[in-house]
């Protein structure tokens, strides 16, 4: 379902944003046809949107490809310092990597994704690794479904309304009602372990982390192979540090506003 737009809305600002987000890991460098496909554009209005791009410094050209200069960090950067969330994690999430030996991280609910704001990863020589800024889709992902669930029926109703609920692997829950059913769960255990349902083999835990106000502002995770473990060890041996992680953190930003004083 398409979004909602406003009398207010600014096509080219939309249209500017799809050019930068056009760029991906997988695709750091590409000619003018495969920015206009990738950002939906025709090649004129993509060329006209690079060249602006390039002017402010957002983009570089080498007379071929283009690709993004490191000026689009400043976009980031604004962010995390204003939130400074992930700075405050970060030592915690080190605790915990260093007791549990796997990778730990941070995310947030950005749109319909979950997006890492910062991670640690494990000491194991074939532990999971995830950038910080990777975006997974929330259905499909621990950290996802923690976030869904601390939000408020009206606008949790509002989201699952236009979200695609695409299928990962075959393990992944692709419907309404299977999805409101396992984000009850959450609320009523406070964590959530889900197997298998963005990758074959692995298992993501993950806890809310409560602002000063209450409510749920991030997911503390830990990532690891669902195939070394029993759900029972994870319950007994992973999700009680983990809790304790998350309530670390969160006690941090209680004495945020403090610190600014």
């Amino acid at each position: 379902m398409a979004a909602v737009r406003g009398a207010h809305f600014v096509r080219a600002a939309e249209r500017t944003l799809a050019v930068l987000r056009a760029f991906a890991p997988d695709r750091p460098e590409m000619t003018l046809t495969e920015v206009a496909e990738a950002s939906g554009l025709d090649r004129a209005g993509a060329r006209r949107l690079l060249l602006t791009l390039i002017d402010l410094g957002y983009v570089h050209h080498d007379g071929r490809q283009y690709a993004l200069t490191p000026q689009v960090l400043e976009f980031g950067y604004a962010y995390l310092s204003s939130r400074s969330l992930p700075q405050i994690a970060e030592p915690h999430l080190r605790r915990l990597t260093g007791e549990l030996r796997e990778m730990t991280a941070l995310g947030v609910l950005d749109g319909d994704d979950v997006r890492y704001v910062a991670q640690v990863p494990g000491p194991k020589l074939l532990s999971v690794s995830i950038p910080v800024g990777t975006r997974f889709p929330a259905h499909a992902t621990s950290m996802g479904k923690v976030l869904l669930a601390a939000m408020p029926p009206e606008h949790l109703e509002a989201r699952l309304r236009s979200m695609e609920l695409g299928r990962i692997t075959p393990h992944t829950i692709t419907t309404r009602e299977g999805l409101l059913a396992e984000l009850a769960r959450v609320r009523r255990q406070g964590f959530v372990i889900s197997d298998d349902e963005l990758e074959a083999g692995l298992r993501g835990v993950a806890a809310p982390v409560r602002g000063a106000d209450g409510r749920v502002v991030a997911a503390v995770n830990v990532s690891l192979d669902a195939r070394g473990a029993t759900e029972e060890v994870v319950r007994n041996e992973v999700v009680p540090p983990l809790v304790t992680t998350a309530a670390r953190i969160e006690a941090d930003l209680r004495l945020k506003p403090a610190r600014g004083a």
